[in-house]
């Protein structure tokens, strides 16, 4: 909803793909071109699974398998797209083998649970995730051993772990700022979020719990791409950007990618960006204090043509005191609020 929530203009290409992936056979079969043979070939995954957030075709385009697929994908001894996919002796995956196995077409059913083992501070080993971790090594030990595959899975856990250490310190200098009455704007200073609230975007659920990061106990703040201080927008990236290139590159064997492009060295310099931000936040501070200047948010951050177009302004001026929680009866996906159940159950 972070993405999606903005002008229809700014979001092209959100829609064209997250309104036909669930509904149409021809997102990867082609309308006009019918043929089992096209939909095997990689490239009809890289329509949508590609950019900042899901970062699926760099990291495999890159990787030691795309760079095999590549070279040899003309060559129908190396590739027989001819072949029913489940037969096919590829000399490398595409990505339709390892995510729609045996022509299977639930993509989700062979693939890491994204956010959870992707992009927070998890444990991996958790008996949760037990079934995707083995269910990855049956893929893999197609053509390597199950060893093989285990240590990958492992090199991927500890490439997270480590980005993981980042992106919370990258929180905690962002938070302390908040704590001390110095992030800007505060969160009563901006337009509302999606949702219609005005709580800390970083206020997500658990964590930054409590009522000095506004809102009620357990209700979580919403990510904001826009109309936030710098330093969220840098925690946003962190998290969602780098982050995303570390675990995906590290998926798909792109080892570089989860390094150099922009993954555990952009992570780096956001951390250098957010100590850099908060810093300068706290030399005005003293500075306003000293020089007796009392800082009064611009009206921008509240108001402008742009602001007015988002659901969230809507719902404060047509339904005062309410959020889209609260006018979604059952939230569904909305309800950002709890953990999925299967998650607080292993917790408990």
């Amino acid at each position: 909803a972070w993405s999606i929530e903005r002008p229809p203009g700014d979001t092209a290409g959100c829609t064209f793909c997250h309104t036909s992936s669930e509904e149409r056979c021809s997102t990867c079969h082609q309308r006009h071109q019918f043929d089992p043979a096209v939909a095997r070939h990689s490239e009809q995954c890289k329509a949508c699974h590609w950019g900042k957030d899901h970062r699926d075709w760099e990291a495999y385009d890159i990787s030691i398998h795309g760079v095999v697929y590549q070279v040899n994908k003309w060559n129908p001894t190396q590739f027989g797209f001819s072949k029913k996919l489940s037969d096919a002796d590829y000399v490398g995956p595409t990505c339709q083998y390892c995510h729609l196995r045996g022509g299977h077409h639930n993509v989700q059913r062979l693939s890491t649970v994204y956010t959870s083992m992707g992009m927070s501070n998890a444990d991996r080993g958790a008996p949760l995730w037990k079934e995707k971790r083995d269910t990855w090594v049956s893929v893999c030990d197609d053509c390597h051993s199950p060893r093989f595959a285990r240590e990958n899975l492992q090199a991927m856990d500890e490439a997270c772990k480590d980005a993981g250490l980042k992106y919370t310190e990258t929180f905690k200098v962002a938070e302390n700022l908040m704590l001390d009455g110095m992030g800007e704007p505060m969160p009563k200073d901006l337009a509302p979020d999606w949702s219609g609230q005005h709580i800390w975007s970083l206020k997500i659920g658990a964590y930054h719990d409590g009522p000095k990061y506004g809102g009620a106990q357990g209700e979580s703040g919403e990510f904001r791409m826009s109309n936030c201080s710098d330093i969220e927008r840098i925690c946003f990236e962190s998290v969602g950007y780098w982050m995303t290139y570390i675990m995906k590159g590290m998926a798909h064997g792109s080892w570089n990618d989860a390094t150099y492009c922009d993954g555990s060295f952009g992570m780096d310099r956001w951390l250098v960006k957010a100590k850099a931000a908060s810093e300068q936040a706290r030399r005005f501070t003293a500075l306003e204090k000293k020089t007796g200047i009392n800082w009064v948010p611009s009206e921008f951050w509240r108001k402008g043509d742009y602001l007015e177009q988002l659901t969230g302004t809507r719902i404060v001026k047509e339904f005062p005191g309410k959020t889209i929680f609260d006018l979604c009866p059952e939230p569904g996906w909305l309800d950002t609020h709890h953990a999925p159940a299967e998650e607080v159950e292993s917790l408990e």
